[in-house]
């Protein structure tokens, strides 16, 4: 079965040790000072979807992405691995998006791009961690949609079997298509970038992403395909009103590393004596109880 699939990718700031600089006087992320890297969740989903495409002769891969132009890094990633195209959302009317602006300008965008068979997006982004922006766009394109991916077994006679994790295990479900999957970082790790996909896709860039005075122009006018696609809120028919910081209520007011201090410590034993004053100490604290 021939698949048209399309993977939510995105370029996140690298927040893990987050400075005073993190964050602008507009209360949003300050993406320019900080690195920039493949949200690990959405790589742990383009894996699903390359095993996929090499196991539905004739599928495709892309990968769509928002952000500024340097986010077109992401879809050369993308194709170092094997992903077949790629769309950048950019335009400054996207930018400051939360969650609900986000979903609205990815759905967007996958109906223009169309007949799209499978969405696979990771369960959440780092720089935000509410798992939230899959299940909207699946809303949104009223598509149905299975969360907490682990692995696509299989797509057959219209239906993806997939297994999930849970807690307390795992369990298989099917879905019928067109299906939206977001998946754990507990997934397959995405394969490493293929030595003869980055010789060719190693100039791929989208036309905002070049200097005016770019020495590649003739190779790009030779080979159309490094040319990346680029979308603006215009490209895409969207509603600025529903874009970026316009379309979004969520306001962020600062981001803060809390670094837990050692304090006061003791060791107890495994005696009833040791355990029935601990769960004293514990009820007059009220800390149970």
């Amino acid at each position: 079965m021939k698949l048209k699939i399309v993977v939510l990718a995105k370029q996140v700031p690298d927040t893990r040790n987050v400075g005073k600089d993190a964050m602008t006087p507009e209360g949003t992320v300050n993406r320019a000072a900080l690195p920039a890297i493949f949200n690990p969740d959405d790589l742990n989903a383009l894996e699903q979807a390359l095993r996929l495409k090499e196991s539905n002769p004739g599928s495709t891969v892309g990968v769509l992405t928002m952000g500024p132009p340097r986010a077109g890094e992401i879809i050369r990633q993308g194709l170092f691995r094997g992903a077949d195209t790629g769309w950048l959302l950019t335009d400054r009317l996207f930018a400051g998006a939360d969650t609900l602006a986000t979903s609205y300008a990815l759905a967007t965008a996958i109906r223009k791009i169309g007949d799209v068979d499978v969405v696979i997006g990771g369960r959440q982004a780092i720089d935000g961690d509410t798992a939230q922006v899959g299940p909207q766009v699946a809303q949104k394109l009223g598509l149905n949609q299975v969360t907490y991916a682990e692995e696509i077994l299989g797509i057959a006679d219209g239906k993806a079997t997939i297994r999930r994790h849970i807690d307390g295990g795992t369990e298989t479900v099917e879905a019928p298509l067109p299906l939206l999957v977001t998946v754990n970082g507990s997934a397959a790790p995405c394969r490493p970038q293929n030595a003869k996909l980055v010789m060719k896709y190693k100039y791929a860039t989208c036309p905002l992403e070049r200097p005016a005075d770019d020495p590649r122009a003739e190779l790009y006018a030779q080979k159309p395909g490094l040319t990346l696609t680029q979308w603006s809120v215009a490209d895409i028919d969207g509603d600025p009103a529903q874009c970026g910081l316009s379309g979004s209520p969520t306001k962020v007011k600062s981001v803060v590393n809390i670094a837990f201090q050692a304090k006061e410590s003791k060791t107890l034993t495994a005696s009833d004596a040791d355990v029935e004053g601990l769960i004293k100490e514990l009820l007059a604290e009220k800390i149970i109880g």
